[in-house]
C-alpha cells in the first residue's frame, strides 16, 4: 500500500510540472557591436543545469548608469530627481563635475567616473579636459588617472566615455587597471569596441569589471529610449540582470522623459538598482575596498 502511495505522488508531481511548464533553467548569451548604435542582440536560450524544484526565483535587476555628467548638460536636475536609483557618470575637470557628483551622492544614486578616452574617430573637442591618449607616456597616463579620481567625490568606479581605440590598447589599459586596483575601484566597460581587452586584462591582474549590455539613447527620441528600456528589462529578466546606459546632453530631457514614463511599467518586471550592487553580485569588489579619507 505504502508503495502504492509513492508511486501515486510522483506521477501526480510529474503530472503538475508538465501542466505547469517546469522545464530547466537557461543562460542568455548575448553578442556586441560597436557603440553608439550599439544594441544588445538576446539569442534563443541555450538549456544546462535544471531548477531545483521550488527554488525561488531571483529578483531581476536593472542597473542605470547616466553619463557625461558634470557640465550642467540639459536632462541633469530632471535624472538626478528620478524617483528610482541610477548612477551618475561624472566626466571629471568641468564646469558642475563636483557639483553633480554631490548632488547625486545626496539623492543617493551611486557615482563614478566617466573617464574621457581616446576614440578611433571622432573629434578630439569630444573628449573634454585630462583625456587618456594613446601618445601619452605611462607615468602622464597614471597621472590623468589619478588626478581624475581625486577631482570626483563619492566616486567608487569608472567607465570610459568614448575611447574605442584605448579599450583595445593593452599598454594603455593595464595602466588605467592598475590604478583601479590600487584605489579599489571598480571598471565599467561602456563597449564602444567590441574587440575590447578590458575583461581579459582585468580578470588577469584582479581588478573588478562588468560590461554594459546596452544603449538606450543611440537614437534621440522618446518613443526609442522606452523601446529600449523594455529590451533592456527583457534582458534583465532573462539573464537576472541589466546594465544599460544614457546620456544627459543635448538630448538629455528625451531620455530623462523617457524614464520617468517607463518606471512604473518596468517595476512590474525588475529592480532599479545602483551599478554597485551588480558589482558586488558578481565580482569581489566590496565598498571597504575604497581607500579612507
Amino acid at each position: 500500500m505504502r508503495d502504492l502511495y509513492i508511486k501515486t505522488s510522483i506521477l501526480l508531481s510529474v503530472s503538475w510540472m508538465a501542466m505547469n511548464g517546469v522545464q530547466t533553467g537557461y543562460e542568455i548569451r548575448s553578442d556586441k557591436v560597436d557603440a553608439p548604435a550599439a544594441q544588445s542582440r538576446l539569442v534563443q536560450p541555450e538549456f544546462t543545469q535544471p531548477i531545483t524544484f521550488g527554488e525561488e526565483q531571483k529578483v531581476k535587476k536593472l542597473a542605470i548608469i547616466i553619463d557625461d555628467f558634470g557640465n550642467n548638460q540639459k536632462g541633469t536636475r530632471e535624472m538626478l530627481s528620478l524617483p528610482v536609483k541610477i548612477t551618475a557618470a561624472v566626466m571629471p575637470f568641468l564646469a558642475t563635475s563636483r557639483e553633480d557628483a554631490e548632488a547625486a551622492h545626496k539623492q543617493g544614486h551611486d557615482v563614478i567616473i566617466h573617464m574621457p578616452m581616446e576614440p578611433k574617430r571622432g573629434p578630439a573637442s569630444w573628449l573634454g579636459p585630462g583625456a587618456i591618449l594613446s601618445s601619452l607616456t605611462d607615468q602622464e597616463i597614471r597621472k590623468r588617472m589619478e588626478t581624475a579620481i581625486d577631482s570626483v567625490p563619492h566616486a567608487i568606479g569608472i567607465n570610459n566615455h568614448m575611447g574605442s581605440k584605448i579599450t583595445e590598447d593593452k599598454r594603455v589599459m593595464s595602466i588605467v587597471l592598475d590604478v583601479c586596483k590600487e584605489r579599489g575601484l571598480f571598471f565599467i566597460d561602456s563597449k564602444t569596441n567590441h574587440r575590447s581587452v578590458v575583461g581579459k586584462l582585468a580578470a588577469e591582474k584582479g581588478v573588478p569589471s562588468i560590461d554594459n549590455d546596452i544603449f538606450l539613447d543611440d537614437v534621440h527620441a522618446v518613443q526609442h529610449v522606452k523601446k529600449q528600456l523594455l529590451t533592456a528589462a527583457q534582458y534583465a529578466e532573462e539573464k537576472t540582470f541589466c546594465i544599460a546606459i544614457g546620456h544627459v546632453g543635448a538630448y538629455g530631457n528625451r531620455t530623462a522623459e523617457a524614464l520617468k514614463g517607463s518606471i512604473s511599467e518596468l517595476q512590474k518586471k525588475v529592480e532599479f538598482v545602483g551599478i554597485s550592487e551588480l558589482v558586488q553580485e558578481r565580482t569581489s569588489w566590496r565598498p571597504d575596498l575604497l581607500p579612507k579619507k
